[in-house]
């Protein structure tokens, strides 16, 4: 575009068809994003404790990696409860299901063993399944063996399918069918928020049609991708996707639609008026595309293969709405022209005459009180982060369940027939170098029984060649709790010392199980929020540096992010914990809200800054900072709210972390609306004066 004057509509036309043309070819040979979606890898990392511990028990043991179904029954009665047991098991010994490999109950185990409750009254059936949790057969045969256990439950017996398999499928068909109605929320949404802030249907279908566009661009490259095994997408990933676009392709929107009414009131032209905008925004958009591709790609330096794998797939999709907004949503402008803004004049309306009144107030107190504003919105963040204060991650996926499952019902059954722990046991593994005797086995067996915190020993098996031992531990506490976690230490101890103490010379000792996977994925998560959120400051503070010629500008631009995602954090935790009764925050919420809430948070404040910088070419530091506030507020607060919107429609998601993903979202991003970047960051600006972009001096002090 150097050098042209406008653009003219045959060329604003010819990107329309382009666009068109792009789409229909992508929707012609991409496959669908179901034909390559795959299961979110919930695991810790392949080298952590609990990984090595299943590779070792499959290859000593044979055990199943599917996860297990668990059915428990109880009544009033030994009899009546052990008579529903042997029905149960009748009845699915002889439904041949595809994936029940074998049915274990109180009677193939010498005293009931763990599966038969101290007074008889209530008894579980393990049900080892083939398979995996994403195989067709795998869930129809789960949905099947709670059809066969529903005909147990007779009003004098209870029966309920619970355990790994249980939450699982649960898992899925709470999600199921959540993408549509996230997907017309968001829509709805969008459409009256843009409509009560422009009153323009025209604008409101250009938005829309744009956002279309690149969500159809994202999943069409996305597919392709993931087919050729370039990237992987998950159910969970593409509903984020859906939600991150239409935010962020709105703001793109709203951002071109204001420069474009302030050009048209000196160009009447909309195909000059448009160009113009267009150059005056491009190296704001080319900004935040940058941090936001930076925050999302950062996550491949995380250990935890699900955020690993979250990254790539969100880049492609922002890539796509930066596509659209740097082509097809102009040329959408251009083609409307002076309609764009019907029925409204397409500048200097009344709306715009409140809204610089309302900003100019804002920036006055900011240049006349700076300390004051800066010291006052310090204190609401550090107010904020006072949540945080006693908060713990929850790896409890039932609890996360915001309605009722048959999973959560059958949990608390068992906790209450058997303690919390007999949900899922762990499996403490002994491998020596040579054979145990059975004194040996016995004596780490006895060892575990009467450690700290274990509520009783189940299963005690060798391997054919006797040197690997295998002890199923129960807990006393929630296997998925902290207190649980915390016993994983002293169980290894413990079992290593007895097995040294009794002969058996060098040994180690892993902990499988769901506590000691749990554990695992915590010690990735910590160390990956870290990781990645240093990575991103640094990425984000580098953009920053180029966009705004400067080095201390990035410092205290990267300084506010810190501040703002910590109060959001902490007043999250305090609506959700302690208000809303969640046992914690999702144990992947604070990572994702870190790299949402400093990607998209910090566009605000580059939208802002570009303005400032641009406005120092002609102003002094002063008039320029108002300028800056008063022109960028009234279009960054409107984004605002349609961003933070557009998040909270993930409040609606019948699961616990896509709720607090939703409330933190909205929370963040409008405190970097209303609080960070038109209070703190101008109050700072006000403070340092000319050294604000530092080495870059203003051309008027």
């Amino acid at each position: 575009m150097p050098g042209q004057s406008h653009v003219s509509r045959r060329t604003a036309w010819w990107v329309v068809i382009a666009w068109v043309f792009v789409i229909g070819v992508l929707t012609s040979v991409a496959p669908t994003l179901d034909d390559v979606e795959t299961s979110d890898d919930d695991n810790p990392p392949a080298d952590s404790m609990s990984m090595r511990a299943a590779a070792l028990a499959e290859a000593e043991f044979g055990a199943d990696a599917a996860p297990p179904a668990i059915i428990v029954v109880r009544s009033g009665s030994p009899d009546a409860t052990g008579e529903a047991v042997s029905g149960l098991v009748s009845a699915i010994e002889q439904a041949d299901l595809p994936a029940v490999l074998r049915v274990v109950d109180a009677t193939a185990v010498p005293g009931g063993g763990t599966l038969v409750n101290e007074d008889g009254t209530a008894q579980t059936v393990m049900v080892s399944l083939s398979g995996s949790a994403g195989d067709d057969d795998y869930r129809t045969t789960v949905t099947d063996l709670r059809t066969i256990t529903s005909g147990v439950d007779d009003g004098d017996v209870e029966a309920a399918l619970t355990g790994p398999a249980g939450i699982v499928v649960d898992a899925v068909e709470v999600f199921g069918g959540s993408d549509i109605v996230l997907l017309l929320g968001t829509i709805a949404l969008v459409v009256v928020l843009l409509f009560a802030i422009y009153r323009s249907p025209v604008l409101v279908v250009v938005a829309l049609v744009g956002v279309g566009f690149a969500l159809r661009l994202a999943e069409g490259a996305g597919a392709l991708l993931a087919e050729a095994g370039v990237i992987e997408i998950s159910g969970q990933t593409s509903s984020i996707m859906t939600v991150l676009l239409f935010g962020v392709g709105t703001d793109y929107a709203l951002i071109i639609f204001a420069r474009s009414r302030e050009a048209l009131a000196e160009h009447p032209d909309p195909r000059v008026a448009v160009l113009r905008a267009m150059r005056s925004v491009a190296g704001a958009l080319a900004a935040s595309v940058s941090t936001i591709v930076a925050a999302v790609l950062a996550l491949l330096a995380a250990v935890t293969p699900t955020l690993q794998a979250f990254g790539p797939y969100l880049a492609v999709g922002v890539v796509s709405m930066a596509a659209v907004a740097f082509t097809l949503t102009p040329a959408l402008l251009v083609i409307s022209g002076r309609l764009a803004f019907w029925p409204r004049r397409s500048s200097d309306g009344q709306h715009d005459l409140v809204s610089s009144r309302v900003w100019s107030r804002v920036a006055d107190v900011v240049i006349t009180a700076p300390r004051r504003v800066l010291a006052g919105g310090l204190a609401v963040l550090a107010l904020m982060s006072t949540g945080l204060i006693g908060a713990q991650q929850s790896f409890d996926m039932v609890s996360g369940f915001r309605l009722e499952t048959e999973s959560a019902i059958g949990q608390e059954m068992l906790a209450e027939s058997f303690g919390p722990g007999i949900i899922a046991p762990s499996q403490v593994l002994v491998r020596a170098e040579g054979p145990l005797s059975d004194e040996q086995v016995e004596r780490v067996a006895g060892a575990l029984g009467s450690a700290p915190g274990v509520r009783q020993v189940g299963q005690v098996q060798t391997s054919a060649d006797h040197r690997t031992l295998a002890v199923d531990v129960v807990l006393e506490a929630n296997p998925y709790g902290p207190e649980a976690m915390g016993l994983l230490p002293r169980l290894t101890d413990v079992a290593g010392s007895a097995a040294r103490d009794g002969g058996a010379g060098r040994v180690d000792v892993l902990v499988g199980g769901e506590t000691a996977v749990a554990a695992d994925t915590r010690t990735a998560l910590n160390r990956d929020l870290v990781v990645v959120g240093l990575l991103m400051l640094l990425a984000v503070s580098l953009i920053l540096g180029w966009v705004l010629r400067s080095l201390l500008a990035p410092l205290y631009l990267a300084l506010t992010l810190v501040l703002s995602y910590a109060a959001t954090m902490g007043l999250t935790s305090f609506v959700t914990l302690t208000v809303g009764g969640d046992l914690g925050i999702g144990n992947r919420v604070a990572v994702y809200v870190l790299v949402f809430l400093v990607a998209l948070g910090v566009d605000y404040t580059i939208f802002m800054m570009t303005r400032y910088r641009q406005e120092l070419a002609t102003s002094a530091p002063v008039p320029a900072l108002r300028t800056s506030i008063v022109r960028t507020g009234g279009v960054i607060s409107s984004a605002g709210v349609i961003l933070a919107g557009t998040f909270a429609v993930l409040m609606t998601q019948p699961i616990r972390e896509l709720y607090q993903f939703g409330l933190a979202m909205a929370i963040g991003i409008l405190l970097d609306t209303f609080v960070v970047r038109p209070l703190l960051v101008p109050a700072c600006i006000r403070l340092l004066g000319q050294r604000a972009l530092w080495p870059t001096r203003p051309a008027h002090p």
